[in-house]
């Protein structure tokens, strides 16, 4: 069973000869993985027995001048002494003008040469996606600030709803470019809730947010295609909106978050999960016994007939993460 035959299977609830897995990481993570290994890093998603390949979009590498800060396709900027994921420079923060914007241009020539050619090299094999992270909610805070989309969405609903709409408009040209590829599925990313609930009201996330996130997935759902969203937090309110809208496979199903046993037994059926090995807690801070018991618990918890979950860590591996909780990893991924 190839990794994409066995990725369709497993997430539609079909039987499968084992589970599924995937590590993503960030670069420093992979250098340092493919370091350990003694693999090139081009290399490492096939040795850690990854099921799953994302593509972007190629464009320019654009910096600052002092070079710390690294700008997005869209314009934000993002720290490049950090790891993580949050951008500091948000180019609409002091401008409302929507229309004097320079938007990206999702039409433009060459900016899905990359994803052909990792489609072509990987495609016969691996399960294809084109990684739409900072989907919606996210996009719109990472171009105003985060406060201060926050407060367009309560103090200006319909210049918030303005934005987010242009931004899907952007990202539905985009999917109808990566369809035309061939892909496989969707993945996209769009985090809506802190560790211990939403940070917006689930009554704002319906009326703003779930109208045109069931846009986005529209084209999938029409084609009878798989899709996986990855979304941190305590968003458990929104959980049925989600499967009402055609979400296939829930991420990163943080185990200190959403209770395993309760995901399964209210959703099983409806969602597959995706992740639920924990790199907040036993991951960086845990023994590799710990690593493999997390693992254990998580295939047991979330997938009991075998089926329905991608194992995963729950988010992208960070440089803190010991080599040797990384080779505990792949070690209880073979006893699947």
């Amino acid at each position: 069973m190839t990794p994409k035959e066995r990725m369709r299977r497993a997430l539609t609830y079909e039987s499968v000869d084992r589970l599924p897995t995937q590590i993503n990481y960030t670069a420093a993570a992979g250098r340092k993985m493919a370091d350990h290994f003694n693999v090139a890093l081009e290399d490492l998603p096939r040795m850690l027995g990854n099921h799953m390949v994302r593509l972007d979009l190629a464009f320019p590498e654009h910096l600052s001048e002092d070079g710390r800060i690294k700008y997005d396709w869209w314009g934000a900027g993002f720290d490049t002494g950090e790891e993580g994921y949050f951008p500091g420079v948000n180019p609409l923060a002091g401008e409302r003008d929507l229309d004097s914007f320079d938007w990206p241009n999702p039409d433009v020539a060459g900016l899905l040469d990359e994803a052909a050619r990792r489609l072509a090299d990987w495609g016969q094999e691996f399960f294809i996606v084109p990684n739409f992270g900072f989907a919606l909610f996210e996009r719109a805070w990472s171009l105003r600030g985060f406060e201060q989309f926050l407060m367009d969405l309560a103090l200006d609903p319909e210049y918030a709803a303005e934005l987010l709409d242009l931004i899907a408009d952007i990202q539905l040209r985009l999917i109808g470019r990566y369809l035309e590829l061939g892909i496989d599925g969707a993945y996209f990313g769009d985090d809506y809730g802190a560790q211990k609930g939403m940070l917006i009201s689930p009554a704002m996330w319906r009326q703003l947010i779930k109208p045109r996130l069931a846009r986005l997935f529209a084209p999938f759902r029409e084609r009878g295609m798989l899709i996986l969203m990855h979304s941190d937090g305590q968003i458990q309110p929104i959980l049925p909106d989600l499967v009402e809208i055609g979400l296939t496979a829930l991420n990163p199903v943080q185990p200190e978050v959403l209770d395993h046993r309760w995901l399964q037994a209210n959703f099983g059926r409806q969602l597959a999960f995706y992740g639920g090995i924990s790199t907040q807690t036993v991951l960086p801070n845990g023994t590799s016994a710990e690593v493999r018991e997390a693992v254990a618990n998580c295939a047991r918890d979330l997938a009991p007939d075998g089926v329905g979950l991608l194992v995963a860590p729950s988010h992208r591996l960070m440089s803190d993460i010991p080599v040797a909780n990384v080779e505990a990893l792949l070690e209880a991924f073979r006893g699947l």
